[in-house]
């Protein structure tokens, strides 16, 4: 390659990612999930638009796994291990037994309606069975939903992930299939093995970065990241599940109170927005649009089996002993977004040579557009029908934490958001802990010192200084009164 071609390629490049940060604005405003913008980009300069040729199903499928590594690790990153350690055996029900109900419904839907053979039957409705972590933790930014029902919804969309690949896998295979005991015992296994690979990374990255003052803000986010890849490449040459590793170290990263919390969530979110544009591209530049008409009507047909039968009743069946009300259980049916996973576990049958494979992978590219077409814009809407909704999204507290080793404290930034019930609240009135103090207070661009009168408001920021002790104390106490006012926590003690 050229140093003519280099620039012709970061050009063009740089034009692409621009176009599709723009587009983020574009899909904010209108309840469209980015993906389709996305996936609109790559088809837009693909074959049958601009001409660029692109057929590389191995490359694709490569750099989608390294996409999805990223952005299982931001979307753990950000989960709250408050909000989804009640739900935990909900969501881990849903994601196995319930991926199973789905995918044999799904399976039996395009055998007996759309006239294909079990094995293509059992390989479609494991792929699209997922729900897809990026377009789930999209949307979520957007639909105030109650914490439990968010939790539930991020927990399932990060683990459904690991079953469904082993299954894509399993019924890619040319040869006979696996009896179900050895494919129960394969996944149960896997499951195992990701799960105590990211566990162990998780905990000993969190203890190391704990001990090590790192001597930049800068390393903290890329140690992080280097973590959840280790977590992911542990996970999968042990013979585990790759992705649930990298899921259950992120989430232990997240909520482990390490420093520099803010800059590590948003370097990471910045990575899992390029790996997003990426792969949606590349899937787009994948697909041509000339060769799909044939696959249209049994995507329709199969989409509405999964998302009106299948994906209910593994919800129904799964979820009731959880005595979820019927209202929550419809909109988690609803919410069962489709996106980037299933078309790239579509390129599994395209890599593997499968008989019929373009087929599949045309027949899920237009599912997915589709549905999530449908799905994402109007989950808002029925979320306010079914009054589950939360009114207007409150941000949450920043609060980043940098550590000061020789006096064995820590000195925590903390930023008030447009809502935070800190407003208006005494200095006084926060009640901190023995051990912590609030030393200065930056507001419109001018600093000073407060007293215990000062009254704070909306957009300040403050700089607490506090003892490693009663450090986590003190976040508690922070973000109590951000959502609770300044009477939070008065009946049951500081």
């Amino acid at each position: 390659m050229t140093v003519d071609h280099l620039n012709r390629l970061l050009l063009e490049s740089s034009i692409v990612l621009l176009v599709a940060v723009a587009a983020v604005r574009i899909s904010t405003r209108s309840g469209l999930p980015s993906l389709l913008l996305y996936l609109g980009i790559g088809v837009a300069i693909g074959q049958n638009g601009l001409g660029v040729t692109f057929n590389n199903a191995e490359l694709t499928q490569v750099l989608g796994y390294a996409a999805l590594v990223v952005i299982l690790a931001e979307g753990g990153l950000k989960t709250s291990w408050r909000e989804i350690k009640p739900v935990m055996p909900a969501a881990t029900v849903l994601a196995t037994v319930g991926v199973g109900i789905s995918v044999f419904v799904t399976a039996a839907g395009a055998h007996w309606l759309v006239g294909l053979d079990w094995r293509l039957s059992l390989l479609l409705g494991a792929i699209v069975s997922s729900t897809d972590a990026a377009a789930v933790f999209s949307v979520l930014r957007t639909v105030p939903l109650p914490a439990r029902l968010s939790g539930l919804l991020e927990a399932e969309s990060g683990f459904n992930d690991a079953p469904v690949v082993i299954l894509v896998v399993a019924f890619a295979t040319t040869g006979p299939f696996d009896s179900w005991y050895v494919l129960v015992g394969t996944i149960i296994a896997e499951l195992a093995i990701g799960a105590a690979v990211g566990l162990a990374v998780g905990k000993l990255g969190a203890y190391g970065l704990r001990q090590v003052a790192l001597p930049s803000s800068g390393l903290y986010p890329i140690a992080v990241l280097a973590l959840a890849a280790a977590a992911y490449a542990g996970g999968a040459l042990l013979h585990g599940s790759g992705f649930l590793a990298v899921y259950v170290c992120s989430v232990l990263l997240g909520n482990a109170k390490l420093p520099h919390g803010p800059a590590v969530r948003g370097f990471a979110d910045g990575l899992a927005w390029i790996g997003q544009i990426g792969m949606f591209v590349l899937l787009g530049l994948l697909c041509t649009p000339a060769t799909m008409g044939s696959a249209v009507l049994p995507a329709l047909v199969i989409g509405l089996v999964l998302v009106l039968v299948a994906r209910p009743l593994s919800v129904l069946l799964t979820l009731t002993p959880f005595r979820l009300p019927w209202q929550e259980q419809a909109l988690l049916s609803w919410a069962g977004l489709r996106g980037a996973v299933p078309i790239v576990l579509a390129t599994i049958p395209l890599v593997a040579k499968v008989p019929h494979a373009q087929d599949v992978f045309n027949i899920v590219f237009i599912l997915v557009v589709v549905f999530t077409l449908v799905q994402g814009p109007t989950l808002p809407w029925l979320a306010k029908r079914l009054r589950i909704s939360e009114g207007a999204i409150g941000q949450d507290l920043g609060i980043e934490s940098a550590p000061l080793e020789h006096l064995h404290g820590h000195l925590l930034s903390v930023s008030l958001a447009p809502g935070s019930l800190i407003s208006g609240v005494e200095v006084s009135e926060l009640r901190l802990p023995a051990g912590a103090a609030v030393t200065l207070v930056v507001r419109e661009g001018s600093s000073f010192v407060p007293d215990r009168t000062t009254v704070l408001r909306e957009k300040d920021e403050l700089l607490v200084v506090t003892t490693a002790a009663a450090e986590e104390a003190t976040e508690q106490r922070l973000r109590a009164v951000d959502k609770g006012g300044k009477l939070a926590g008065w009946l049951v003690g500081r």
